[in-house]
């Protein structure tokens, strides 16, 4: 019967630690922050200034004493700090934490005649063979010598010409490019 108990505290405790650390995304060290990344921001012993905080499309968020803070472009850390001498105004020894919960503002996206279409979260580079890949490869409806990557830069909006069969067969290699975000991948 002892053994039993400890088992079940062992097991409780493993899936509450699974649960915890579940809830923030792993990013790379040189991850840029983007528009609709969501992060979790503390201040270590101030209870009143933890929240979860969503970056707007415009970049920005705000934080209290801090006031509102590009976070767009910027590090983990380097948020951090600009975050922390914001509030050290207030609080002089304040030590501010970020951590990101959710990375889905770094998205690529792949439609048309694939097996699983959908968005795709970035977390390091990704070219166009990789997201295919991870949409599940083309449906044989496909028209693979036809695929195109949409890419918008301001107000632009260029299309990229994908040749599927050219790098299966080892050719014209340099058109598998890296995707930026918000890129569409489109499989007709």
């Amino acid at each position: 019967m002892q053994l039993r108990r400890v088992f079940v505290l062992l097991l409780i405790s493993f899936v509450s630690f699974q649960a915890v650390s579940a809830d923030t995304a792993s990013v790379p060290d040189g991850y840029h922050l983007r528009p609709g990344d969501l992060l979790t921001v503390s201040v270590w012993k101030e209870t009143e200034l933890q929240s979860e905080v969503l970056i707007r499309p415009d970049g920005g968020m705000s934080f209290a004493l801090a006031g509102d803070v590009q976070a767009a472009g910027h590090t983990v850390k380097e948020l951090a700090d600009i975050l922390q001498t914001k509030v050290r105004e207030f609080i002089p020894a304040a030590v501010v934490t970020v951590a990101v919960k959710s990375i889905l503002g770094n998205q690529v996206f792949v439609i048309g005649k694939v097996n699983k279409p959908g968005g795709f979260v970035l977390t390091g580079p990704m070219d166009v063979m990789q997201a295919l890949s991870l949409a599940g490869g083309t449906t044989p409806y496909a028209s693979p010598n036809k695929i195109k990557v949409l890419r918008r830069t301001g107000d632009h909006l260029s299309s990229i010409p994908f040749h599927y069969r050219d790098i299966e067969h080892g050719q014209k290699l340099d058109q598998d490019i890296l995707l930026q975000n918000g890129d569409t991948v489109v499989v007709p």
